[in-house]
Parts: C-alpha cells; sequence; structure tokens
C-alpha cells in the first residue's frame, strides 16, 4: 500500500502509547538569529535519543506472527539500529543490527545495550546494509529498512501530525534529509492536511543524495564521503521516498560541516539541547539562510542527540576558534629570565586567559638567543583578540595569528 495521510494516521494510533509527545517550544533566541519564527520539535528527546523509534516500532507492530518468529534485522549507522534493537527486544524478538565499522562508540554501545547482536561491517551504511541483506537471506531474517519502507515513512509521518496539533498557524517545516523517510512522512502528512504549508529538506554537502536524485529524476548513487553528520550518510535515496519528496517538499538545500557544527555549539550554548550532527542540519540551513523563507511560523526538526562525545568536544574547541573566543598566538622573545614573565603580565592586563603554551627554539626561523612561544588564549571575541595584538605590538613583540 502507497503511503498515505490514512496510514499516518493509523500509525499514530499504533504507536503512540510506546512513543513520546516530542515538546515544540517557541525559541526567542533561535527566532532572533534565522529572522524567522522558530519553534523546535525535540524528537531527540526520545528514549533511544531520536525519532526513528516511530518508524521502527510501527514497522515492528505490523509484521507477521511468522515474521516476528524470524528475528529481525537491520542497517544502520546508529539511530535506526537502537531503535530496533528497543523495540524488538522489548517484544521478545531477536535483532541483529548491522553498522559501519566507523559508527560513534556511543551507538554502538546503546544498541548492544538495547539488547541486540551488533556486527560492525563496511566503511559506510550502503556497505552495512548489503551485508544485512545478505545475512537476513542466510539466516532467514527480516530486515528493516531505516527509510525505504512504507510503514517506516508512515510512523515518521506522525511527527507531522503531531507538529500540526503543536504550532498553531504554523506556516513551514524544515527537515534533515538521509534516505527521505523522515521528510517523505512529515511532508505527506502536512501537505495533505494544509497544502499552503511549506516543506523545505536539508542535507550535508558532503552527500546530498536527495538533491541529484531530484536532478536525474530517479535515485542515483553518490561517492561516499566522510561527515559529522553521520545519521543522514545515505548515498542513494529510496525508490518509496523520491515520489513522495517530488510530490511534497517545496525546496532542497544543502549545508556544509562548518555549518553544521556552528549549529550543534549554538544548541548546546543557546538553547542547552544536545544534537548530533543529522539533528543540527534543519537549524543550519536557517542559521545560514540557506532557505527561500523570510519570517515565516516555523518548525525546525532536531531530530537526534547521539553525538560521540569526543566529537562534541572538537566541535566545541573549533566553534570557540571560530568565534574568536579561543585563539593561538606564535610569539618571538628573547630567551632570558624574565621575558615570559613580560609576556604574561601583558596578557593578564588584557583580561585574556592563558590555556596551554609551547616554547620552540629551534623552528619558525628563530635566532640563537631567541625563542618562540605559542600560547592559546580564551579571549572576549575578534575585537578582544585585536586589541591584545595591538598591545604586543605596541611592546615591540614580533608575533602571528595561527587559528
Amino acid at each position: 500500500m502507497p503511503v498515505t495521510l490514512t496510514g499516518i494516521q493509523q500509525a499514530r494510533k499504533r504507536i503512540q502509547s510506546d512513543i513520546y509527545l516530542s515538546p515544540a517550544p517557541h525559541s526567542d533566541e533561535m527566532s532572533r538569529m534565522t529572522g524567522q519564527q522558530v519553534f523546535l520539535k525535540l524528537d531527540n528527546l526520545q528514549r533511544t535519543g531520536a525519532f526513528k523509534e516511530r518508524g521502527a516500532l510501527n514497522k515492528i507492530l505490523t509484521l507477521s506472527p511468522q515474521e516476528k518468529s524470524r528475528g529481525v534485522i537491520a542497517a544502520s549507522a546508529g539511530n535506526h539500529a537502537q531503535a530496533v534493537a528497543c523495540h524488538a527486544t522489548a517484544r521478545g524478538l531477536r535483532a541483529r543490527i548491522v553498522m559501519p565499522l566507523m559508527t560513534p562508540l556511543v551507538k554502538t554501545a546503546s544498541t548492544a545495550a538495547y539488547g541486540a547482536e551488533v556486527v560492525l561491517h563496511g566503511a559506510n551504511y550502503d556497505e552495512a546494509c548489503t551485508e544485512a541483506l545478505r545475512l537476513a537471506a542466510q539466516d532467514g531474517m527480516t530486515f528493516l529498512h531505516p527509510f525505504d519502507d512504507d510503514a517506516v515513512i508512515e510512523g515518521q509521518g506522525t511527527i507531522g501530525l503531531e507538529l500540526l496539533e503543536q504550532i498553531p498557524n504554523l506556516e513551514a517545516v524544515v527537515v534533515p534529509i538521509g534516505g527521505g523517510g523522515l521528510i517523505a512522512g512529515v511532508a505527506c502528512a502536512i501537505k495533505e492536511s494544509n497544502p499552503h504549508i511549506r516543506v523545505i529538506g536539508v542535507q550535508t554537502e558532503r552527500l546530498p543524495s536527495m538533491l541529484r536524485a531530484a536532478d536525474a529524476g530517479s535515485p542515483v548513487t553518490i561517492p561516499a564521503e566522510a561527515t559529522i553528520a553521520d545519521g543522514i550518510a545515505v548515498r542513494r535515496v529510496g525508490q518509496r521516498t523520491l515520489p513522495l519528496v517530488q510530490r511534497y517538499v517545496d525546496e532542497l538545500v544543502a549545508v556544509e560541516e562548518e555549518e553544521i557544527a556552528k549549529a550543534i555549539l549554538v544548541l548546546l550554548e543557546r538553547e542547552k539541547t544536545l544534537a548530533e550532527g543529522a539533528g543540527a542540519v534543519a537549524l543550519a540551513a536557517l542559521l545560514q539562510h540557506k532557505t527561500s523563507l523570510r519570517g515565516q511560523r516555523t518548525a525546525v526538526f532536531i531530530g537526534g542527540g547521539n553525538i560521540d562525545v569526543s566529537l562534541l568536544a572538537r566541535i566545541i574547541e573549533r566553534g570557540l576558534v571560530k568565534d574568536g573566543r579561543r585563539t593561538r598566538l606564535r610569539i618571538h622573545l628573547t630567551d632570558r629570565p624574565g621575558a615570559l614573565h613580560q609576556l604574561t603580565r601583558i596578557l593578564a592586563d588584557a583580561r585574556a586567559n592563558i590555556v596551554q603554551t609551547a616554547h620552540d627554539r629551534a623552528h619558525y626561523g628563530v635566532s640563537l638567543g631567541d625563542t618562540v612561544i605559542d600560547i592559546t588564549l580564551e579571549t572576549r571575541g575578534d575585537e578582544h583578540i585585536e586589541e591584545i595584538r595591538t598591545l604586543l605590538t605596541n611592546a615591540g613583540y614580533r608575533h602571528e595569528r595561527i587559528d
């Protein structure tokens, strides 16, 4: 059966007792920063940390007794994996999940903790999916596709129904795109209920598989690329999802890696909300003014919060550098007692906090009797950095910024 509004409504009745009705609060700060009236749909607050529970559960509940008895198998970079593991094992079904080798540890560990058998295979989702299909055929298990399945699409579409109820006079919805299951379901629910609401899809520049498919008129396989938005790192969109996107989605845009990282940092710092890369791309598109929206009442979908802690630390570090709140200066000074003390006094007077120092007496063209010191500083912004550099220049220090 094709995806329909009726099917999405039935999916909602089927899953609503087990799925958290995530909030969609208005954000004054995000509205100010983007020029829209922004409402954040926080599906990163689901039990497994992402919206994927909706589609996975709807699919599991529609399986036949024979399909359930064979156990289920899925391929996923993480969120679909956890969703299947959680809801399958809770119903006594055997679950096996094939995940790419580079899947963040937090996602593999969580998947195993929900009771699934985790198999690491392949460099990306596509290779993991091929292996999952092979194992499904070999062991007779039921394969649960993460996006190209009508029941999964209709499960994800329940988000659209919630948005219509939660946000009066909704004018636009901005949704991440990987394989297209999420936006296909949400767009169907929204457009079949109110065709005047705009639906905008966002991909990463690294893997714009839906954009390429829309241009070609059919799914195409694009080269693999690494991206911090690993949850939407899909090289080929679905046969079922593309027609729905062509029918219901008004606009497709793409965002760059640094823009995604900034959106993660903004959400964490301004909204106290943790989002993974795939969960932050919709906001990234608005922050960077990539869409045609101008002042509309807009729902921005925050789809997942399962981010590797080490990656988050790197994103925070890089974000501080880009905002001018952390910088590194390479300063030449004489190699004699008291020279460092004089330098640090200037920095202290400028109210700059020293995070790290490193001396080098052999490189960077250092003369005998001199040294170079790399100093990492916490600062208030680019203007503060320039104030510090002016003070150093006036004091006779040769230096450069090496961000």
